[in-house]
């Protein structure tokens, strides 16, 4: 069935199972919803926040997240992987957000594996360090003894 609608208010509305395709929506208001399982494909999301959510099992794949900002979140299990920055003919690349770092702040990673990437030019500052290791060497040790010099 295909439907045009000028303006949709749905009020205690239960749309599961229902398919939206080729839809154009702007300044959409959700309150008090449930989405579980639901998919969205090749969607064009800028500007979008989302507030007071449970996104347990949440996944997002090929997707420009540039500018992006979780705060005050649960992460505990989460498993980020294959991200960087796009370069110059990579579908995501943005020449104004191209060379922006990644930053973390107020994080905890405590028990935390980095593994395979590239941090050169990484800035660690005030940060507790007891018991982080790099390639297996404590880095308390390293700091001792260069301070040592």
């Amino acid at each position: 069935m295909n439907l045009k609608v000028e303006k949709l208010e749905l009020e205690m509305a239960d749309i599961s199972g229902s398919r939206f395709e080729k839809v154009k929506a702007e300044d959409l208001n959700f309150n008090d919803v449930c989405l579980v399982r639901t998919q969205i494909n090749n969607a064009n999301m800028s500007g979008m926040a989302l507030n007071d959510v449970n996104m347990t099992g949440f996944k997002i794949s090929d997707a420009n997240l540039s500018n992006l900002e979780i705060s005050d979140a649960q992460m505990g299990g989460a498993y980020i992987r294959n991200i960087g920055i796009p370069k110059e003919g990579d579908p995501h690349y943005n020449p104004k957000t191209a060379g922006q770092p990644i930053r973390f702040e107020n994080c905890e990673l405590r028990s935390s594996q980095i593994s395979n990437c590239d941090l050169s030019n990484v800035e660690i500052l005030d940060c507790e360090l007891k018991g982080m290791k790099i390639n297996g060497i404590l880095v308390e040790e390293l700091l001792k003894n260069y301070n040592n010099k």
